[in-house]
């Protein structure tokens, strides 16, 4: 998959290390204080990503790009519960680190 299509730099490199399932470096793009929710729940960032790259979860396919690469939609593979069309959107502080990162279904 070409992630070069992603325009923002932080938010391109985080989705390589999930799509390489390097859960070291995609935690390393992010503030220690992240906020996350999943269809709209508040998760724990940590554990659940733990879980994610234990499964081997990423995207198969992009579909289109917004916000100046910092909102992701597309086909993802999200292990137990199948392949899916989903959103993942990225806000990030001054430092370039991600502080909120909101995922879900696309219904």
């Amino acid at each position: 998959m070409d992630l070069s299509v992603i325009p923002n730099e932080t938010v391109r490199s985080a989705v390589a290390a999930l799509q390489k399932n390097d859960k070291n470096t995609w935690f390393s793009y992010f503030a220690k204080d992240i906020v996350f929710t999943d269809d709209g729940n508040t998760l724990n960032f940590k554990s659940f990503f733990e879980n994610a790259f234990a499964k081997k979860e990423k995207f198969l396919q992009i579909e289109r790009i917004e916000n100046n690469g910092k909102d992701i939609y597309g086909v993802f593979y999200a292990g137990q519960w199948g392949t899916f069309k989903v959103y993942f959107k990225f806000q990030l502080n001054d430092e370039e680190k991600i502080i909120r990162l909101d995922i879900g279904q696309i219904r």
